[in-house]
């Protein structure tokens, strides 16, 4: 098992909290850590997409109820949306035997879902934390282009070869396509979503043009935005939001789109090996989904992020709003020699942020001017989660 950042933020949420949602697309790895976290004996681990394991639950609160005083591990529990109800009984009532934290650990792979379910029913009794693919902090230093090329997904970033991992990208992406949207209830083919999430991923990170994609779909805008919301509810696509800055210049609205994986982009795109992946036009922009989704899962609970850009198209590639009131601006560049540009210092200006830095490819940290910092992305994503 590959240590996990999130293992010591998961653990201490079971110590104060009843109930915790660990979030999560599919064979990102919260199996292996959920039991991982419950491996004393008495603790129980139950597998809702297991018939066997569901069966169990038919008199779900009298199971629960004879299994106190334990961990119970409940995996794709979005699959049961009746239980959570039941859970709140159960839970209240252990909560007055004493038993105020660590009673249920709750796994799903559609966010949407599983956070109404149990925001309806357990408010002020459960917390939620997102588990996402493999970073930069969790492998070693000489596997950062590798995990940049095959993505984050442990199988397929510890795959034999490139070949085995994009044969591994292209199931994963067929399974979903095929199996786990349709258990969603969304009639959608799967061709036409594919076609969808490969059109994303040729527009990796820029702004969402849904007239664009409905042209090119033959669909509605309407249809676009239902693609869309289901995409970002798999937590398959990030939808970065504008930054509204009070500033006397005209703003863009739209939204950025990133698909979240780098090395789903790159399959979705026939883009095999790390050759392959340079000589794309595609390479600048997986580079900085990939650098993105390092930093937001580093920043600290409570952190707002999003870009700024002028429709003059002065822009910066992140803006973080980090806890007790501070602003960072990060911008990306790819490659062992970041310049700036005057976009940037513009932006310095309009929104003054306490910390600008431009996040690189390289591993030395030094300062270029104006109190900008060049700095790896490595040494960056440590720098936010020790906040």
């Amino acid at each position: 098992m590959i240590p996990r950042y999130l293992e010591s933020r998961l653990r201490r949420l079971l110590r104060t909290f009843p109930a915790v949602g660990l979030l999560g697309p599919r064979q990102v790895g919260k199996t292996t850590l959920a039991q991982a976290i419950a491996h004393d004996a008495n603790d129980l681990y139950l597998d809702l997409e297991n018939p066997a394991d569901l069966e169990k639950l038919a008199d779900a609160r009298g199971y629960l109820q004879a299994r106190r005083d334990r961990l119970i591990v409940l995996d794709e529990v979005q699959r049961a949306p009746g239980l959570f109800q039941v859970l709140r009984g159960v839970i209240d009532e252990r909560i007055q035997q004493g038993e105020q934290a660590g009673q249920f650990l709750l796994l799903g792979s559609a966010s949407l879902e599983l956070l109404r379910q149990s925001g309806e029913s357990l408010a002020g009794r459960i917390a939620h934390i997102e588990l996402s693919s493999l970073d930069v902090r969790e492998v070693g230093p000489d596997d950062h282009d590798r995990l940049w090329t095959r993505g984050g997904f442990p199988r397929a970033f510890l795959a034999e070869g490139d070949e085995a991992s994009a044969v591994w990208r292209e199931q994963f992406i067929r399974t979903y396509l095929e199996r786990d949207v349709p258990a969603l209830g969304p009639r959608i083919p799967a061709e036409t979503l594919r076609r969808f999430w490969t059109m994303l991923a040729h527009g990796q990170g820029g702004l969402l043009n849904a007239a664009s994609l409905a042209g090119s779909l033959a669909v509605d805008g309407k249809t676009i935005a239902k693609y869309l919301d289901l995409m970002v509810d798999l937590l398959l696509v990030r939808r970065l939001p504008p930054f509204h800055a009070n500033v006397r210049k005209r703003l863009v609205k739209s939204p950025k789109v990133y698909v979240r994986d780098s090395g789903i982009v790159h399959t979705l795109l026939r883009l095999d090996d790390e050759e392959s992946v340079l000589g794309h036009p595609v390479a600048g922009m997986s580079w900085e989904g990939f650098a993105l989704e390092t930093l937001i899962r580093a920043a600290p609970d409570r952190t707002r992020a999003s870009f700024y850009r002028t429709a003059t198209g002065v822009e910066v590639d992140l803006i973080l709003e980090l806890p007790r009131n501070r602003l960072w601006a990060i911008e990306f560049k790819r490659g062992l020699a970041p310049k700036t540009d005057r976009g940037l210092w513009t932006a310095i200006e309009d929104l003054d942020p306490d910390r600008t830095f431009v996040v690189y490819s390289g591993d030395e940290r030094y300062p270029l001017r104006n109190g900008v910092e060049a700095i790896g992305l490595r040494e960056m994503a440590l720098e936010l989660s020790a906040l």
